[in-house]
């Protein structure tokens, strides 16, 4: 007999209290526009810097089954678990506990609100093409603009998800249409000879430099990817607004498809139109410098148009991810109740001025210490990745454990993707670095206070006895990293 989910179906209606329903296009565009954001735009570049034709190849295959598991994951539980609402933040919470959940939820917040600060400097710095003025994206008239364009965002956001949603599916496809440009012109220009010349690295360098063995190659490449394929999750956030459950996996998967093609042909066309050490050099956003080669300087102007408007979809589709990533734990006391207070539109009003505060305070820090986008999208990465990791862990609990299962093949093929998923998850935190697991460590206790105000509340037990262990952790962990910062050997930014 082959397997049946025994929890409620994929259908089931959405929890009472719940607003309208985000239907398969608006989910699917969610996904999509979380995910394409700047790094597409600087993609062609970074790869040529980090390998070639040959291990760029591999690395990519890796990199897609690992990301293609990931979005499995959510598309299974979405499935197999419909009363679990939040994705990242619900997975972690029903498995673990609910402190590992508040971390999981806390982290994914803290991700998306300072991913904006370098979506809003990285926009301010190609507007700098046009407007000498907004240079570098951290001049005192880049700063003003980002404020404005915040909290212009944020007057739409208040207006409801519905709104926001509305727009972000306009967004997105705006935004798709200057990458399928770029891809179409680099098909023609295409030169099999260019991609070839050096398929495995062994003679070119950048910069002075090797780019190493095809190993060493492969991480390198992998690493850029990690923030690219950021926003897969989209969808299962926004699992309770969803019209159906079942909506919540098939956006998952489209919208992971529909990037990772995107993604492919503009880097591997991108080896065709220069030599490597040439295309390792154009500065970002270098899609327009590589469109700039073929057709002029209209094709720079014509990318950085596209730039602007996708950092400004991916800025709508983040507010939205961070305002129902605090709205959802607030709901079930894993953080204050006021956090779920919602305006008269349908919108959690309290989360979005305190993400939104955020978000400015972290853009004048930027102004008086001139971080780069780079250190910026560092730092929002390394805090996704444990969400990654616990969704990924959750899923293989449940298949090997049986939950939602009955005997049959679907719960040995589910243990199969769960273990290369979480093994993905494990090598992404890995390959973040050490340092990052420091500084996300001091994140989770500085928020801590939140969790604690929240279950006092509600007049709710603080920790369990296996929460209060992972407490312990997060505190050591916390104090090696304020050691480190103080010898200097540590920076936040």
């Amino acid at each position: 007999m082959s397997d049946t989910i025994v929890s409620s179906p994929p259908d089931a209606p959405r929890r009472a209290g719940a607003k309208a329903g985000l239907g398969l296009a608006a989910l699917t565009a969610i996904v999509v526009g979380s995910m394409i954001g700047s790094g597409i735009f600087a993609l062609p570049s970074q790869m040529a810097g980090s390998a070639a034709p040959g291990p760029l190849l591999i690395g990519w295959a890796i990199t897609g089954v690992g990301m293609l598991t990931l979005a499995f994951v959510f598309q299974t539980l979405a499935s197999r678990k419909p009363d679990v609402d939040g994705g990242v933040y619900g997975y972690a919470c029903a498995g673990f506990g609910n402190y590992v959940g508040f971390t999981s939820a806390f982290g994914y917040w803290v991700s998306a609100w300072v991913g904006n600060v370098a979506y809003l400097v990285l926009l301010f710095s190609t507007l700098g093409y046009f407007f000498p003025g907004f240079e570098g994206g951290t001049t005192v008239p880049a700063i003003i603009g980002a404020s404005v364009v915040l909290w212009a965002v944020h007057a739409m956001a208040l207006r409801g998800v519905q709104t926001a949603a509305a727009v972000n599916v306009v967004v997105t496809v705006a935004k798709v249409v200057p990458i399928l440009v770029f891809i179409a012109i680099a098909a023609v220009g295409f030169k099999a000879g260019l991609f070839s010349a050096d398929f495995w690295g062994k003679a070119v360098q950048i910069d002075g430099a090797p780019l190493g063995d095809t190993m060493t190659q492969i991480k390198s490449m992998m690493l850029v990817t990690v923030w690219v394929f950021i926003g897969i999750e989209g969808a299962s956030v926004y699992s309770q607004r969803a019209a159906t459950r079942r909506d919540v996996g098939r956006a998952t998967v489209l919208g992971f498809a529909a990037v990772l093609a995107l993604l492919l042909m503009v880097n591997l066309l991108s080896y065709g139109l220069m030599t490597q050490a040439k295309l390792a050099g154009v500065p970002d956003p270098s899609m327009a410098g590589v469109l700039e080669n073929e057709v002029g300087t209209w094709g720079a102007a014509f990318i950085s148009i596209g730039l602007v408007v996708s950092l400004l979809g991916a800025l709508i589709a983040w507010v939205m991810l961070c305002v129902e990533i605090l709205r959802l734990p607030a709901l079930e006391h894993v953080l204050p109740t006021a956090l779920a207070r919602e305006n008269a539109h349908g919108a959690p009003a309290n989360a979005l001025w305190l993400t939104n505060l955020c978000v400015q305070a972290l853009l004048l820090w930027t102004l008086a210490n001139s971080s780069t986008y780079t250190n910026l999208v560092y730092l929002a990465t390394s805090l996704i990745l444990l969400p990654y990791l616990w969704s990924a862990a959750y899923q293989l609990l449940l298949a090997v454990r049986g939950d939602t299962y009955q005997a049959g093949g679907a719960r040995a093929r589910d243990i199969v993707i769960g273990v290369v998923a979480l093994c993905y998850a494990v090598w992404l935190v890995y390959a973040g670095g050490w340092q990052y697991l420091l500084i996300a460590a001091m994140f989770y206790l500085a928020g801590t206070g939140l969790y604690v105000w929240a279950r006092k509340e509600s007049h709710l037990p603080v920790f369990t006895r296996n929460e209060l262990a992972v407490f312990a952790v997060v505190v050591l962990t916390s104090v090696v990293a304020v050691v480190l910062i103080a010898t200097g050997e540590l920076s936040v930014l």
